[in-house]
């Protein structure tokens, strides 16, 4: 039983651990699928569209007519001084002449007046109004929030794609010096095995202390390079984790099958021609630019901004009508009726400058709207030669380093033949391993320099990053 008990409690700990070490697989997509559902710039650019296309729906209610209903019951009470004053309330006759039987009417009461008095009013309405003209202030109104909400579209579609290119150019980053990494850790096992022989040739006499001496000092080199390596490899990791919202007490292995360090001739060839003409990659991207085609909508919502500041100068011309039930008692309402309709004109003759205030104002932000379009339009042109130089230099690189690979490996291989057969020294094979680390370590920079490089420039040209508009 007690035999049971163990066995059972080994089975539970080690399925935990297992289960503890469970490491999630991300790829890029997956990445670049989280970051926009959590990042929070996107988010708020997000707030910004919504909030803009409500300003939309209330810009075209004002193309319809305003309608108001409205009712009211009033208790009014009136207070006047107290008097009695002889009011006939009623009559006899008597005999003023009984001779001739003359009879004459008297008066026989007295009413007293005044005190409190209370009455109430009902009223209930119907009111219609609608502007026919306001000087164009509602046109220009319209135009200017529907290029501010078209504005914040585009606006939240290049945020989108800088954060699809921050995680690219991150995840990418990740897998590179997860390469090191894999270059450090051949290079100290290849160190290891190289001093074990050392020793034992040294054991047989073969070989000198020295060489064992200095065999053990380039492992444990090669040992800090990989702790190095591996921190860098860690904190990479750490960074794009945070970058695209995960849980940071969660292991992650971040693995894409689908991208290739291969680049072969035919790659760097076909990208050179793609990017090969500079005027047509500027006038593709001024076209399809988000951050540039929301400055134009910027610049057109200025525009109208001005047209609207003018309407102050215009009159202002409404048409009204109204239908209305009143009386002193609720049941009897209906009995009055009113009907009314009119042309309603309104021109401000003198607003103390502040319509011409308005004017200035607008036509200064129409200026900086242009301004701000001209250095978005310069700033891109620099972007895309930037990112044209960035490539090029990326692919001589790619071809100097897999060259370079080629060299260092035959290199390192003939030295070890040498040292093994005696024909040369340890120096020698240090000297030609320490390059051949390099050159590996080098073609990887340059594979991943030139990946990275080459969606640099789909980003600075909007290819490949298209989120609806």
């Amino acid at each position: 039983m007690k035999l049971f008990s163990l066995l059972s409690i080994i089975f539970f700990l080690s399925t935990g651990a297992i289960f503890g070490q469970q490491i999630n697989v991300i790829t890029l997509e997956n990445a670049v699928n989280i970051a926009l559902e959590k990042n929070l710039s996107i988010v708020k650019s997000q707030n910004a569209v919504d909030a803009a296309q409500a300003e939309v729906l209330a810009v075209y209610g004002d193309y319809l007519p305003t309608v108001s209903a409205s009712a009211r019951w009033g208790r009014n009470q009136s207070q006047t001084p107290e008097s009695i004053i002889p009011t006939p309330v009623g009559y006899r006759w008597i005999s003023i002449d009984p001779t001739t039987s003359i009879y004459a009417p008297t008066m026989i009461g007295m009413n007293q007046v005044g005190g409190k008095q209370l009455s109430s009013s009902y009223s209930t309405g119907l009111d219609l109004s609608y502007t026919l003209f306001d000087g164009f202030r509602r046109e220009s109104n319209f135009n200017r929030v529907n290029a501010a909400a078209m504005s914040a579209e585009y606006t939240a579609t290049r945020t989108k794609q800088f954060i699809r290119y921050s995680v690219e150019s991150a995840y990418l980053n990740v897998l590179r010096k997860g390469q090191l990494v894999k270059v450090s850790d051949e290079n100290l096992k290849r160190g290891r095995r190289q001093l074990e022989r050392i020793t034992e040739s040294n054991r047989v006499g073969a070989l000198s202390l020295a060489d064992v001496y200095r065999q053990q000092s380039q492992v444990a080199a090669d040992e800090l390079n990989v702790i190095n390596a591996q921190n860098d490899y860690d904190k990479a990791k750490a960074d794009l984790a945070a970058l695209i919202g995960l849980d940071m007490d969660t292991e992650y292995q971040f693995s894409d099958p689908s991208i290739s360090t291969v680049i072969d001739q035919s790659e760097l060839e076909a990208t050179q021609q793609k990017y090969g003409r500079f005027d047509e990659l500027k006038k593709h991207a001024l076209t399809v630019r988000p951050d540039y085609l929301a400055d134009l909508e910027n610049l057109n919502a200025a525009e109208s901004g001005v047209t609207y500041a003018r309407s102050g100068y215009f009159p202002t011309i409404s048409a009204s009508a109204g239908y209305g039930l009143s009386n002193t008692e609720l049941s009897k309402i209906s009995d009055n009726k009113t009907l009314s309709w009119g042309i309603n004109l309104r021109w401000n003759i003198f607003d103390a400058f502040r319509t011409n205030q308005s004017i200035q104002s607008a036509i200064a932000a129409k200026k900086t709207s242009e301004t701000s379009l001209k250095q978005s339009e310069r700033e891109i042109t620099v972007e895309i030669k930037k990112a044209l130089l960035d490539l090029e230099s990326a692919r001589k690189q790619v071809d100097v380093s897999q060259k370079g690979l080629v060299s260092a490996t035959e290199d390192r291989r003939i030295a070890e033949e040498r040292y093994n057969l005696g024909a040369g020294t340890l120096l020698d094979l240090l000297t030609a391993n320490a390059g051949l680390v390099n050159a590996q370590a080098n073609n990887i920079n340059a594979s991943y320099f030139y990946i990275i490089a080459k969606r640099n420039l789909e980003y600075v040209l909007s290819e490949r990053m298209n989120y609806g508009k």
